[in-house]
């Protein structure tokens, strides 16, 4: 009897075993596909650079921030894939007749991560959160479009006072100090995404883990390994779930284009950037991508610090930087040279764009920077220039570009400079703090005018970051906010980009673009030319 059957336990035990391996190897693939059989996650893979300088909306304000976040969290509306505002928590939007009143009446099925509901009490709670001015948030000049928010930003009102209620927990009014055709793009922008007043009541630093983090976008924050990587995945209890494709996304965190570009050849990466000494070589590949953006790469001077005390001597050094050879061979990017502060593709009501028809406000001019630096000089009694330091965030790239104008200075005006680089945390802070001397910077455009940029450097904006002021410029744009004449309102702030320019707090050097390698495999990521990466349509085969 014992033989007998000893040929069907050993069966049995072969067939565990290779059950076994095969559940090893299927290990991850969780789906089930229509047949019934097992299907691999969708998994994109992206490099985010850097850790993100926060996760809290009112402080996050940069790229490496914002690409992450629009596809955790969702605002009021969402730029769809032509670059338009749409409804996205709100399902529907009423406007009043005279253009100050807006209605958002938010989705029922609009959920947070944990369960929540998203109420109209969790945008008021965010966006005051924003305008509290202990939170010191940099984007909070947005929201000034609203009636009572600059008063109680600037500590000279009272947060009761900010034009926004929440009539009930599905409807969200708020009111504008002035019409403001550009609003429905303005609250896209990250800064204005709600909070869940309860979770960030009970735990104020929600934002910083994984554990902690609640979402309310087509992605949910898995975990978060600080500095080195972090995984998203699909929010089940978003709004809008079927249409997100993808199970997951990982973030590397590697501040080399280099070694990204490795990755990406090694397949450990989905989409690349281009490094610079690689551009002429991959500038015919197949899978790089080129698409506009806009924004700007520049530097501050802190016109608080001799020798940028000078108009002259900043504008010598400005005349003294040659962008097209810092895009040619620097950067090497396909970037064009800045000649201004506005970057192209933003149009008026006729369609014509406010970069050409403005033209060139700074170029290349050696002669004419010696001469207006030997002019500087003598104004103040120098008789040599003091010591100068650049400061530059740390990243190869920026080192590159703070090299070559170290390099055009010396050849161009006979200047020597110092360069300092900072961690990257630490150089916005001091930035901030005006405690460089010129500096490197950039600006991305938060919604589709030429005020987002050039309002940037009115008197006392925390985004100012020069310590220049002018009255005239200042006046020029709080007028063209109340302007309703398209044509004088282009003109007013055409002229405002002309003082800033010729007063020289700021020089430019190229307009951003978006020059990236991405495998076949991946299709539907869209990258907002003003806006965000856009992860919501992406698919990967």
């Amino acid at each position: 009897m014992r033989k007998k059957w000893l040929p069907l336990v050993l069966m049995a035990l072969l067939t565990l075993v290779l059950a076994a391996c095969t559940a090893s190897k299927d290990a991850g693939k969780d789906d089930t596909s229509k047949d019934g059989g097992k299907k691999e996650e969708k998994v994109l893979r992206l490099n985010n650079g850097v850790e993100p300088s926060s996760f809290d909306p009112s402080v996050a304000f940069d790229a490496v921030s914002w690409a992450p976040l629009n596809n955790l969290m969702e605002g009021l509306v969402r730029l769809n894939d032509k670059n338009e505002p749409e409804p996205a928590m709100a399902e529907k939007i009423d406007v009043s007749d005279d253009g100050l009143t807006y209605t958002f009446t938010l989705r029922d099925n609009a959920k947070w991560s944990n369960g929540d509901n998203v109420t109209a009490g969790d945008f008021v709670y965010g966006w005051k959160h924003m305008l509290d001015p202990k939170t010191a948030s940099p984007a909070a000049f947005l929201a000034y479009v609203i009636d009572g928010a600059e008063s109680y930003n600037t500590g000279k009102g009272k947060p009761e006072d900010i034009a926004i209620e929440a009539k009930d927990d599905k409807t969200f009014v708020v009111k504008l100090n002035a019409p403001t055709e550009a609003f429905l793009n303005i609250v896209s922008n990250p800064s204005f995404f709600p909070v869940n007043e309860k979770v960030a009541t009970e735990n104020p630093k929600w934002f910083t883990e994984a554990d902690s983090f609640v979402a309310n976008g087509p992605f949910k924050l898995e975990s978060w390994d600080h500095d080195s990587k972090m995984v998203f995945a699909k929010n089940d209890q978003y709004w809008d779930k079927d249409t997100v494709k993808l199970d997951k996304v990982e973030w590397a965190m590697v501040n080399d284009s280099s070694t990204e570009y490795q990755m990406y050849q090694s397949d450990e990466l989905d989409i690349s950037t281009v490094p610079s000494e690689l551009a002429e070589q991959l500038k015919d590949n197949k899978e790089l991508t080129n698409q506009d953006q806009a924004g700007i790469a520049f530097y501050r001077f802190n016109v608080d610090k001799k020798p940028f005390t000078n108009q002259k001597v900043r504008k010598a050094f400005a005349m003294a930087v040659d962008q097209q050879n810092i895009v040619d061979y620097v950067t090497k990017q396909g970037q064009k040279a800045a000649h201004g502060f506005v970057s192209y593709g933003l149009t008026n009501a006729k369609g014509e764009d406010f970069r050409e028809v403005t033209g060139d406000l700074i170029t290349f001019n050696k002669e004419e920077a010696k001469k207006l630096l030997k002019e500087g000089l003598k104004e103040e009694g120098w008789s040599k220039i003091p010591a100068v330091t650049l400061t530059y965030s740390t990243s190869p790239d920026n080192k590159k570009i703070a090299e070559a104008l170290q390099s055009q200075f010396k050849e161009n005006l006979g200047v020597d400079i110092k360069l300092k680089n900072v961690e990257p945390a630490v150089f916005m802070t001091e930035q901030k703090e005006l405690k460089h001397q010129l500096s490197r910077s950039s600006f991305l455009f938060d919604y589709a005018d030429p005020v987002n940029a050039i309002e940037s450097f009115v008197t006392d904006s925390t985004m100012n970051r020069t310590a220049w002021s002018n009255k005239e410029f200042d006046k020029l744009i709080a007028d063209s906010k109340k302007e309703t004449d398209n044509e004088k309102r282009w003109k007013m702030l055409q002229d405002a980009e002309k003082i800033l320019i010729d007063e020289a707090p700021i020089v430019p050097l190229y307009f951003y673009n978006q020059l990236a390698l991405q495998k076949p495999s991946v299709t539907g990521v869209v990258r907002h030319p003003v806006g965000y990466l856009e992860l919501k349509w992406a698919d990967k085969k």
